[in-house]
């Protein structure tokens, strides 16, 4: 098991997951809205206040916490071949339409060749082994398994993620409603107590709490893959 899941964040540590959580990583994740396109052309969100509302029943009741939770999952069993595998492909079993599945395993594969070619040390290296022939890798696991490869806290890895995916979330909002920036910060901010109790709670969380309710946000993302004029890619 990975240790130092609640240790000291060093300068070297909150370095790599500014980098790894930025915009500019490349991943690909500005070419994503998670479903929020679909919802945004149905009417469902119109502005910055249901903006707000809908990423907050997403991370409370949606891919949020799911992710967190087979994030912590991950991060333990980053020296566990085996165990690691088995969440990985709970994670991509867990998507629920082709475009979430593409979104997922399409950024994870992506971060850990990114990551590897980068910031790569021998843990990283036979973990991402693990990997190489193409097995699915959805992105809270490829960012675990990295945060675990070079011993930073579970608990600084799990809000940076989260509130990576906010503001990923966010961004395709205020070019699609469109909202202005300085709404799409306020809403980063207003999300930050929600991100932190989502990531609490995952923490004590086993693999048989793992389910949802974000159910609309769940058939946006199945509609997305039918709407005829598009931005993003889910």
């Amino acid at each position: 098991m990975a240790d130092g899941g609640d240790g000291d964040l060093s300068l070297a540590a909150l370095q790599k997951l500014l980098a790894w959580t930025s915009p500019s990583f490349p991943v690909g994740a500005f070419s994503y809205s998670h479903g929020l396109e679909a919802a945004i052309e149905s009417g469902a969100v119109k502005d910055a206040d249901g903006l707000a509302a809908w990423l907050t029943d997403v991370l409370r009741h949606g891919a949020g916490r799911t992710d967190a939770v087979l994030f912590c999952h991950a991060w333990r069993a980053a020296d566990d071949p085996a165990a690691l595998a088995t969440i990985a492909e709970l994670a991509a079993a867990f998507q629920p339409s082709k475009e979430r599945y593409l979104e997922a395993t399409a950024q994870g594969r992506a971060f850990l060749s990114a990551v590897t070619a980068a910031w790569s040390n021998p843990r990283l290296a036979e973990r991402a082994a693990l990997f190489a022939d193409g097995a699915p890798l959805p992105y809270p696991v490829a960012v675990a398994l990295a945060a675990a490869a070079h011993a930073i806290p579970l608990r600084a890895a799990l809000p940076a993620m989260l509130t990576g995916f906010v503001a990923n979330i966010v961004s395709a909002g205020v070019r699609a409603i469109p909202i202005g920036q300085t709404d799409g910060q306020r809403i980063i901010a207003a999300l930050g107590p929600t991100v932190g109790e989502v990531a609490a709670a995952a923490e004590a969380a086993g693999l048989d709490d793992l389910g949802g309710a974000a159910l609309r946000a769940d058939i946006a993302s199945m509609n997305h893959e039918t709407q005829y004029t598009r931005l993003f890619r889910s």
